[in-house]
């Protein structure tokens, strides 16, 4: 603890209070990316065959990927959607409704009939479900964040709001792990058949559970002394492109890089191991689950240090670490060792974790209480679109044109380039103050504490 934060204790009924909230918030996003990713783990390893079987295995799997990129379209409508009532009516409410509309869509996957039992239909109803999840997690993540931060000691905000983030890896474990074992208890044939569509059903248990915590939680004091105050703003998402473009386009440029990145050593991976490698799907899920591990510490770490040495030095070394390691990450893969690729998968996802602790905080000191959810959702599922979404598609449609992993490690270092340029030019928001009368990125820097300034002017 630093002596900052020692010298003002958080009151131990408010403490209390925070760490309720916490623990809804990761718990809940534990369980929606538990959802969301689920279906990109099953979309690499058996959508190609059950839903588009008359295409090669490798143009199956761009199809595949290319129904789980509709997921992160569907993120900005629904970070528009639900970032405009979150302003609105409050943050609780509407992560009552992103938790439900989650667990159903998912649920609703596993009961699909596939292609061979009612033709394109079958792809079609799989589409129009991914939409739905994706409606969902893009109103998620702003509304859990904010609720940890605007619950929260602004001197600990690094630390707090990266809690909501440890919600992904959690998610990705959940759901790797529970394939995993699925996978070795079960015949390939078996797993294809129906044993894929055991982790999808689960998630009806899961999201009640997720949901039975949320409705104890409180809604965010900031909202409520906006609210009460009258000072709800009618058009938010207006005010977000109106009054506050350059933080947004600074959301955008800096989560950039880091989904590409993301998709690119958690996802993309298990494609080129089993694809392009011809090696078992457990090697890499075997990666993933040891990288996810590790990023539930590595990410509350880095939270807690950008609160010591501010958001933008932590959220760079990541970014530039990433850059590099993108093309080990390639050449270790190729050395078809199990050991190796496993050390490749969890390098990637530590760099990862570097950018991703500081992130929440970052992006929500970027905006104003009366537009927060807005303008953090906005920004973050807009960059969703752009990276994760595509980053899938883009490096199987480059290991198709060009045939190795080099090509892709191209692709991950010129989006990583983005955003460290974004970061280059943001300003240090660590110090900021979470209020509605003043963008908190531009006025973080006269309040700054004396251990950011050497840092940041």
């Amino acid at each position: 603890m630093s002596a900052n934060t020692a010298a003002y204790p958080v009151p131990p009924a408010r403490s209390r209070g925070l760490r309720k909230v916490i623990g809804a918030s990761l718990i809940g996003t534990s369980l929606e990316w538990y959802d969301f990713f689920l279906y990109g783990t099953a979309a690499a390893l058996v959508f190609n065959k059950l839903f588009f079987p008359t295409f090669s295995p490798l143009t199956g799997t761009l199809l595949a990927f290319t129904t789980y990129a509709v997921g992160f379209a569907a993120r900005p409508v629904g970070g528009i959607v639900f970032g405009h009532y979150g302003d609105r009516v409050g943050r609780r409410r509407i992560l009552i409704v992103t938790l439900l509309m989650m667990g159903s869509a998912t649920f609703l996957i596993g009961c699909l009939p596939t292609y061979d039992d009612i033709g394109v239909a079958a792809p079609i109803l799989l589409v129009t479900l991914r939409f739905v999840q994706g409606l969902g997690l893009g109103g998620e993540w702003g509304g859990a964040v904010l609720m940890v931060a605007e619950h929260g000691d602004e001197r600990r905000r690094g630390l707090n709001s990266s809690w909501p983030q440890v919600g992904v890896p959690a998610g990705n474990l959940l759901a790797a792990g529970v394939l995993a074992v699925l996978a070795a208890v079960l015949s390939d044939d078996a797993f294809a058949s129906w044993g894929w569509r055991v982790p999808f059903l689960l998630s009806a248990v899961l999201i009640g559970v997720g949901l039975w915590i949320r409705l104890t939680v409180q809604e965010s004091p900031l909202f409520r002394e906006l609210a009460e105050q009258g000072e709800t703003v009618k058009a938010p998402l207006v005010k977000v492109v109106k009054c506050y473009p350059r933080q947004l386009a600074i959301a955008v440029a800096a989560r950039f890089g880091t989904d590409v990145a993301f998709y690119t050593f958690a996802l993309f991976v298990l494609t080129y191991v089993t694809t392009e490698l011809g090696l078992s799907k457990s090697v890499a899920l075997a990666g993933v689950l040891l990288g996810s591990a590790l990023q539930l510490v590595l990410i509350p770490g880095f939270g807690h240090l950008s609160d010591q040495v501010g958001r933008r030095p932590v959220y760079l070394a990541g970014a530039i670490g990433a850059a590099v390691w993108v093309f080990a990450f390639f050449a270790l893969l190729d050395t078809k060792t199990p050991a190796l690729i496993v050390l490749a998968t969890i390098g990637g996802l530590a760099f990862h974790a570097a950018m991703y602790g500081p992130q929440a905080a970052f992006i929500t000191e970027l905006f104003g209480t009366e537009v927060r959810y807005s303008g953090a959702s906005l920004g973050y599922q807009l960059a969703g679109v752009l990276g994760g979404a595509l980053a899938p598609i883009v490096a199987v449609a480059l290991l198709d044109a060009f045939g190795s992993g080099y090509a892709v490690a191209v692709y991950v270092l010129a989006a990583l380039l983005v955003t460290i340029v974004a970061l280059l030019l943001a300003r240090e928001t660590a110090a900021a103050q979470l209020t509605a009368d003043e963008a908190p990125e531009e006025a973080a820097a006269a309040r700054a504490p004396s251990r950011l300034r050497p840092v940041f002017r």
